[in-house]
C-alpha cells in the first residue's frame, strides 16, 4: 500500500552448539504434523506408539540409520530417552562388570562426565588424556589396558573444540563411542564400533531422544542384574518401544534423516562440512586478532572455538555479530570465548557471513 514501509526480516544465523539448526522443510513438515499427522485428523502428539501409523515411523527411522551407517546384521538401532547423559550410565551397567577394567580416553568435560559415572560400576584406566594440554589436543600413543571391558572415546568435544581423525581400531578393545556431536557428519566404518551412542539435538533432530547403535554379541556377559529400562537387550527386542518412546522427537529424527539422504548421505554431507570448516579456519588463521587454542591437527570440523588477542574487544564482537543475526556463538560459560558450530544443517552462506564479518571487523580494529 502507497506510503507504507516494508523491511525484508533479518537473515539468521543459527550457530547454536546444542539444541542446533533444523532443515526449513523439517520444521515444516513437523509443524503440520503437531495438527494433523498423515491426514489422520489426529495431531502426531495425541496418537498410540504402538499403533501401525507410529510403528512405521520408528522402523523407517531405524531402516535409514541402518542405510546411512552400511551397518552389518550384528549392529541394533534403537532410540532411548536421557540423552547422552544417560549413556554414561548405560553403557558401563551393560558392558562393564565390578571385577574388570574399562577403558577410558579424557578429552574434555563430556568425556570427564562418562568417566565419573563409569567409576560407579567398576574400574576405570586412563587410557589417554589431554588434561595437561588443557583439552587443546586429542592423545596420541594410547596406553590400554589389555583384556579390558571396553575402549570409551568422546569423538567430538563440543566444548573443547577438539575431535578424533583417526580412531585407534588398533588397540583390539571393544571400541565405545559418543558421537552426540559429529554422528553421521563423516564416512566411518560404523561397524568397527561396539557401541555408539549419540544425543540427537546436535546433527539428527531436536532434544528428546538418543541414538545407540550396539553391536548385539557384546550383550548378556556381565554377571551384575540389570534393571529393565536400562537393559539393552529388552529394549532391542520391544523395538526401541519398552516404554512409550519421545514420538515427537523420533519423527522429526527421520524427517531429518531423509533430508541427509537426499543431500547425498554421509558422504555427500562430509564434502559440504570440509567445505565449511576449511573456509572457517583458513578465515580465522589469516586474522591476527583472533586466536585458536586447538592443535591444528585436533580440531574439530563440528564445532570451532577461538577467542580474541584482546579479550576486552569480545564483548563488543559479540553485540555486533548478534545485530547482523548471527546467534549462538558465545562460547561455553566454562570456557569463554566463542564457539562456532558448523553441524550438517547448517548451510555454506551461513560459514561465509560469519567469516566475512570477522574479516570487517578484524579491518575495522586493525
Amino acid at each position: 500500500r502507497t506510503g507504507w514501509l516494508t523491511f525484508a526480516p533479518m537473515i539468521m544465523h543459527n550457530f547454536n552448539a546444542g539444541p542446533s539448526i533444523l532443515p526449513k522443510e523439517v520444521l515444516e513438515e513437523a509443524s503440520r504434523a503437531l495438527l494433523d499427522f498423515s491426514r489422520t485428523g489426529l495431531s502426531l502428539l495425541e496418537i498410540g506408539h504402538r499403533t501401525p501409523i507410529f510403528t512405521a515411523v520408528m522402523e523407517e527411522a531405524r531402516t535409514l540409520v541402518r542405510e546411512l551407517m552400511q551397518l552389518d546384521d550384528a549392529h541394533e538401532v534403537l532410540f532411548l530417552h536421557g540423552g547422552a547423559t544417560l549413556q554414561f550410565v548405560q553403557v558401563p551397567m551393560n558392558l562393564l562388570d565390578e571385577d574388570q577394567v574399562a577403558n577410558y580416553t579424557e578429552t574434555g568435560t563430556w568425556s570427564e562426565k562418562a568417566i565419573k559415572e563409569a567409576r560407579l560400576f567398576g574400574k576405570v584406566h586412563i587410557a589417554g588424556s589431554s588434561a595437561s594440554t588443557g583439552h587443546t589436543t586429542i592423545p596420541k600413543n594410547l596406553q590400554v589396558e589389555a583384556g579390558s571391558a571396553y575402549l570409551h572415546l568422546t569423538s567430538n568435544e563440543t566444548i573443547a573444540g577438539t575431535q578424533w581423525h583417526q580412531f585407534p581400531y588398533e588397540t583390539k578393545q571393544p571400541l565405545v563411542a559418543d558421537m552426540s556431536s559429529d554422528v553421521l557428519s563423516r564416512v566411518l566404518d560404523f561397524n568397527r564400533f561396539d557401541l555408539i551412542y549419540a544425543g540427537a539435538q546436535k546433527n539428527i533432530g531436536p532434544a528428546g531422544a538418543c541414538l545407540v547403535v550396539v553391536n548385539k554379541n557384546c550383550l548378556g556377559k556381565i554377571k551384575r542384574p540389570i534393571p529393565a529400562f536400562m537393559d539393552y537387550r529388552l529394549h532391542i527386542k520391544e523395538g526401541s518401544m519398552l516404554n512409550t518412546p519421545p514420538v515427537f522427537a523420533v519423527y522429526v529424527i527421520l524427517l531429518t534423516l531423509r533430508w541427509l539422504k537426499k543431500k547425498g548421505g554421509v558422504s555427500g554431507i562430509e564434502k559440504q562440512n570440509q567445505e565449511k570448516a576449511s573456509l572457517f579456519y583458513n578465515t580465522l588463521d589469516a586474522l591476527p586478532l583472533f586466536q585458536g587454542p586447538v592443535a591444528k591437527e585436533d580440531r574439530s570440523n563440528m564445532n570451532a572455538v577461538f577467542s580474541m588477542q584482546d579479550p576486552k574487544l569480545e564483548k563488543e564482537f559479540l553485540q555486533a555479530a548478534e545485530q547482523e543475526g548471527m546467534v549462538g556463538i558465545k562460547g561455553h560459560r566454562s570456557v569463554g570465548g566463542f564457539r562456532i558450530s558448523l553441524y550438517n544443517v547448517l548451510p555454506l552462506s551461513s560459514v561465509q557471513a560469519i567469516t566475512s564479518f570477522m574479516r570487517s571487523f578484524a579491518n575495522k580494529k586493525g
